[in-house]
């Protein structure tokens, strides 16, 4: 028989349903349907990246058909990765998701890195990109909110406009979420299933409306030629990629398509507010990762029919730019221009805004979660271990909010997401080692859902995501972010050593 694992105290369902501090006290509700589940996914998953990060990718790898290889890869590492770790959600199906996943695996140091990671960088460094990405978006319709528009300094740091609104904007959601999770449902609803939407028009409106006969003839008359060509602003050659050089061009490429892939699996993290769990985490990341990976292959076959791949960042038309150069890497943007005209930049902005604002709303409700249960098991604050009378974890969402707001002011996006994505993805190939770990340690635990493809799927998974960990880490545009990443893991061991269980009486 396998080894028993007590239930720990945290979890509300080891105390007994007529207990009176379950009645009076305020406690999880199970409010999030199959269909809130897979819009919470679907809409943390697309926020602004999609519509940005295609030109770097193209600037990487340099040909349409790798820009492709790079989606479907990314699609396939992504939707390997959903399928295994529903193993674990179905498991365990607790708040806290991957933190608990990690801390029943490998133990309390392990998930204590995780959460600290998730806290200093990958949640909340996640919040602040995004947010960042919105306030640069609602400078397409509203010029004020720009990077330029500095309204004073802080030391070092330059305050602009953008960073103004992208603070604004974390405070407001995460003061919707304070009030329950049936307001923060209903916003994620609203909000993913016009994304959706729009999405599906803009693949059709650039399919049947947009196609441009000479950039189709220019991206794919020759589809393997990997060239590397240099970021805007920056001098230099473009230069052909060697089989070496396209395997790293790849990889740092995948830093874009990946983190626009990200947060699949944050609906795991409110575990204990999901109908019927075992089955909707499982359904609900499957679902949501597969509609995603296909919008985003699809829209990026859009934007090879309607732009051409290589361009010069001197031209003075968008189809001049082309994907490479597009004005401020809005690929999407030169799009909607190309087919509707400067109306259509308008409305890609609505979009983009409106998908920004859905994307922070989920990753935000979801993020308290896990530090909540930090808390609960004395790893953490323990005043963020208690629920607020709207039943959701009031102080962890405000504290997250002040993190990620202060992250804003810490770099540009692209920088917040170099920081994350090294770290993100070293977490997923542990919790997916934590299957192989549990189905040794604990053979006979119950198992609604068993890991589809295993051992050959998962461990595929942590093939491709080691080596895209290891690409991050000497590939010289990435090195130095990636380190910085690796680097915080490591902080939080004497962090941990120096506290242990007794962190948070220690530090509140």
């Amino acid at each position: 028989m396998a080894k028993n694992c007590p239930t720990p105290a945290f979890m509300p369902d080891a105390l007994p349903p007529s207990s009176p501090a379950t009645a009076d006290a305020p406690h999880f509700k199970r409010a999030l349907t199959l269909f809130d589940s897979v819009m919470l996914v679907t809409g943390s998953m697309i926020g602004s990246g999609i519509f940005l990060v295609s030109a770097d990718i193209s600037r990487q790898v340099g040909s349409a058909g790798w820009l492709l290889v790079v989606w479907l890869l990314t699609g396939l590492i992504t939707m390997a990765g959903a399928i295994s770790y529903g193993e674990l959600a179905a498991m365990f199906p607790k708040v806290g998701g991957q933190y608990v996943y990690l801390r029943e695996a490998f133990g309390r140091l392990v998930a204590f890195l995780y959460g600290w990671t998730l806290f200093l960088v990958i949640q909340t460094g996640v919040i602040a990109a995004v947010a960042v990405a919105f306030a640069k978006f609602t400078g397409v319709m509203v010029p004020w909110f720009s990077v330029k528009n500095v309204l004073f300094n802080l030391g070092p740091f330059p305050f602009s406009s953008v960073q103004l609104l992208a603070i604004i904007l974390i405070v407001a959601i995460t003061a919707v979420n304070a009030r329950g999770v049936q307001a923060g449902k209903l916003i994620q609803n609203v909000l993913s299933s016009t994304k959706l939407v729009a999405l599906a028009l803009l693949i059709l409106f650039g399919l049947f409306l947009g196609l441009n006969a000479d950039a189709v003839q220019a991206n794919f008359h020759d589809l393997w030629h990997a060239t590397r060509s240099p970021a805007p602003g920056v001098g230099g050659a473009v230069l052909p990629l060697s089989a070496g050089g396209l395997v790293i061009g790849i990889g740092m490429a995948m830093t874009g398509s990946l983190f626009s892939s990200d947060s699949w699996n944050n609906i795991g993290f409110a575990g204990e507010e999901i109908q019927n769990p075992e089955r909707t985490l499982v359904r609900s990341m499957a679902i949501g990762t597969a509609i995603v990976t296909v919008l985003y292959i699809l829209i990026n076959v859009v934007y090879l029919l309607v732009l051409p791949l290589q361009g010069s960042p001197e031209a003075a038309t968008l189809a001049g730019r082309g994907i490479q150069y597009a004005t401020d890497d809005r690929v999407a943007t030169a799009v909607a221009e190309s087919v509707m005209g400067q109306a259509g930049a308008y409305v890609l902005a609505i979009l983009i805004m409106l998908s920004t604002f859905g994307a922070n709303n989920g990753i935000i409700l979801s993020g308290a979660r896990a530090y909540f249960a930090m808390a609960k098991d004395g790893l953490f604050f323990p005043s963020l271990a208690r629920l607020n009378r709207a039943g959701v974890p009031g102080r962890a969402l405000w504290v997250q909010c002040l993190w990620a707001c202060l992250l804003c002011l810490s770099g540009s996006y692209g920088q917040l997401l170099n920081y994350v994505m090294f770290s993100v993805i070293l977490f997923y190939l542990i919790t997916i080692i934590g299957i192989f770990v549990l189905r040794r340690t604990r053979p006979d635990a119950p198992r609604p859902y068993r890991a589809w493809g295993y051992p050959l799927l998962p461990g595929l998974y942590v093939v491709l995501a080691a080596a895209f960990c290891v690409i991050l880490l000497i590939a010289p545009d990435t090195a130095e972010y990636s380190r910085y990443g690796l680097g915080l893991v490591a902080l939080g061991l004497p962090v941990y050593f120096l506290f242990g269980r007794k962190m948070g009486e220690v530090i509140k």
